[in-house]
């Protein structure tokens, strides 16, 4: 299986393809799909790196994912057993090359710009999931009715923008493999510590050359991804108000809290505690 670009498996005589995910983790490697791909977490919850951002996903939420858009899910076990969500599948030609051109269709261009950088969906999620629920039994017709209701849903819905940088080349299949070690290293041993050496010799590179690819694919530095990782682990961990603030730190891969509690005010605009108040 390639990591990137990755294959949706489909029939060659269907244009919309609806797949559901059941099991203890998603599909956990980097990639990328020419499909935009409409979401819904029935169950689970973790991070979810895409673009440049890493961002939490929950059970319950609707996310939009565009072609060719970087992401991975890393499923957080130790919460939920099982993780499962419903997809749609499909590409601006998917239904013919002008199907979305004509004028009855011209609003889904917007859907089309927001997916550019992924979308979170804040509101209408009860309804959303109604249609994403209906589609397993559906037929394919029926399917493509409830494709265009749950666009209109979206499209109605206000919805979170989750990426801000977007490299716009196609990873061929070594430059994805090896950003895709480079993330699987990450969301596995960010509680450790991890430094530039030992990063770069995941990438197979040198450190300057690392720092140079890096920066150029996300509009970041390493080490600044690497704290945005640490914070939304550290966002989870809040939720459990059993956890000592000093806990979650540690676990989240700070050394000290005091740099914890800083690191944490410039990413979310709050303090750990204040972040445990509000959710």
């Amino acid at each position: 299986m390639k990591v990137l670009p990755f294959q949706i498996p489909k029939s060659k005589d269907i244009a919309l393809i609806y797949q559901e995910d059941i099991g203890e983790i998603f599909y956990d490697k980097l990639h990328q799909h020419e499909e935009i791909q409409l979401c819904a977490i029935i169950k689970g919850e973790g991070s979810l790196v895409i673009g440049d951002s890493i961002n939490e996903y929950t059970t319950g939420d609707i996310l939009i994912i565009g072609s060719n858009l970087p992401h991975v899910f890393k499923s957080d076990t130790s919460t939920c057993k099982t993780s499962s969500m419903k997809s749609l599948f499909f590409t601006k030609t998917s239904f013919g090359d002008s199907f979305f051109e004509f004028g009855d269709f011209a609003v889904i261009q917007k859907l089309f710009k927001i997916s550019e950088s992924g979308g979170l969906v804040t509101n209408n999620k009860e309804t959303l999931l109604e249609s994403f629920n209906a589609l397993k039994n559906a037929s394919n017709f029926e399917r493509f009715i409830l494709f265009l209701e749950i666009i209109n849903k979206l499209l109605k819905s206000e919805i979170k923008p989750l990426s801000k940088f977007i490299y716009q080349k196609k990873y061929s299949d070594n430059e994805g493999k090896r950003m895709s070690n480079i993330m699987e290293y990450t969301m596995n041993n960010f509680h450790k510590e991890i430094d530039l050496d030992t990063i770069a010799n995941v990438s197979n590179m040198t450190p300057n050359a690392f720092c140079r690819y890096f920066k150029q694919r996300t509009n970041k530095t390493y080490f600044q991804f690497l704290i945005e990782v640490r914070i939304e682990n550290a966002c989870r961990l809040l939720k459990n108000h059993d956890a000592l603030i000093a806990e979650v730190s540690e676990k989240s891969g700070f050394k000290n809290i005091s740099n914890f509690n800083r690191k944490f005010k410039e990413n979310k605009g709050v303090t750990p505690s204040k972040y445990r108040i509000l959710n």
